[in-house]
Order: C-alpha cells, then sequence, then structure tokens
C-alpha cells in the first residue's frame, strides 16, 4: 500500500505558564499585575508620553514668563507715568515759589519806593534848612541827621553837585547858558537834589548848566 504525501513536521509552540498567583512565592511580596505597571523610573511618564508633557511643561513655563514680563512692563509703565507726573508738579512749584518770590520781592520795592517818595518833601526841607544854617547847633540837627541815616539802610542817596558833568539821564536842566570858560556842559547851579534808590532814579536833580560857547 503506497504511503500518501508526507507533511513537512509543524513547529511545535512553545508553552507559556503564567503565575498569576498574588503573592511571590520566593519573597512573600504582593504582585503588580502587568497591566498596572507603569513603565519608566518613579512611575513617571513612558517614553512615548514624555516629550508631549516636555512640550507642554515648556509652554506653560513660556506662558508664566511671558505673563510675568508684561506685568514688569506695565509696572515699569505706571512707574514712569508716575513719575512723569511727580516731575511736573515739581516743576510747578518751583515757579510757583519763583513767582510767589519775584511777586513778594516788587511789592516790597514798590512799598519802599512809594514810602520815600512820600519822605522827600521833608528831606528837600532839611536839606534847605542845612543850607540857611539852622541845623547848626540845633536840636533838630541830630534828629535830621538820624533820619538821613536810617532812610540810607533803605538804599536811599542824594546826588548833584555843582561841577559835575551834566547826565540827561540823572539831572534835569531847568536853566542853560553858555561861556567859554568850559569845554563840556556841567551843572553850575543844583536847584533841588536828585535821589536814587540803589541805581533807579527816584527823582532827577534839577540844575542850572552851563555849556561851551
Amino acid at each position: 500500500m503506497t504511503a500518501g504525501p508526507q507533511h513537512p513536521a509543524q513547529p511545535e509552540e512553545p508553552v507559556v505558564v503564567r503565575d498569576k498567583r498574588r503573592l511571590d512565592p520566593e519573597t512573600g511580596e504582593v504582585r503588580t499585575p502587568p497591566g498596572d505597571q507603569v513603565p519608566g523610573a518613579g512611575g513617571g511618564p513612558s517614553g512615548a508620553d514624555r516629550p508631549a508633557q516636555d512640550e507642554r511643561a515648556a509652554a506653560a513655563d513660556a506662558e508664566g514668563v511671558d505673563g510675568a514680563g508684561d506685568e514688569l512692563a506695565t509696572a515699569r509703565g505706571l512707574a514712569e507715568e508716575r513719575l512723569g507726573d511727580l516731575q511736573r508738579l515739581q516743576a510747578e512749584y518751583v515757579n510757583y515759589r519763583r513767582r510767589v518770590d519775584r511777586d513778594r520781592d516788587v511789592a516790597r520795592a514798590s512799598a519802599t519806593t512809594s514810602l520815600l517818595e512820600a519822605l522827600l518833601p521833608v528831606l528837600d526841607d532839611v536839606e534847605l534848612a542845612r543850607q540857611h544854617g539852622d541845623l547848626e547847633g540845633g536840636p533838630f540837627a541830630s534828629i535830621s541827621d538820624k533820619l538821613e541815616a536810617a532812610l540810607a539802610r533803605f538804599g536811599l542817596s542824594r546826588y548833584g553837585q555843582v561841577g559835575e558833568q551834566f547826565d540827561p539821564s540823572v539831572h534835569e536842566a531847568l536853566m542853560h547858558a553858555e561861556s567859554t570858560e568850559v569845554t563840556e556842559t556841567v551843572v553850575t547851579t543844583v536847584l533841588q537834589p536828585g535821589y536814587k534808590v540803589g541805581e533807579k532814579v527816584l527823582r532827577p536833580a534839577r540844575v542850572a548848566v552851563t555849556s561851551p560857547a
């Protein structure tokens, strides 16, 4: 009897024995089922999930840095705005103080000038009395000296002397004559002395002048 065709022998599948016992027979520790094990050290994410998690963490860090940068920029802008306001207020205050000081000085000078102008007739009478000798040895000599000294402390000074050169900015010529004896216009008679407060003419000296013929 002819034997049929021979089929090649099929390789035998290895026998796999799965130990499903919860306790390890050697160590006695509780086993973790294969499905519950999480690959990676310390229970971390798997190698496939780690790049995605790293990207999300980097994005979160970048977003936090951007947010902090925006807040810092906003804070700096607000600080610069407040600094600008403070500088403007300080400049306005400085200008205000300068105006107040200037107005105070002007008011003080105006009041002093008004007082001195009111006393000029008194000083004229004192000067006339001195020219006529009425103050020599009299009790009013001391009073007139004290009055003139007190007014001098406010910057008042008398000017106008015979023989000085005529200056139309400080002299007022009421009389005029000509002579060959002079080479320039000079004061020949002081009709009323002039007064200054510092360099400001309070009243020009009224004089008679003589010019070259």
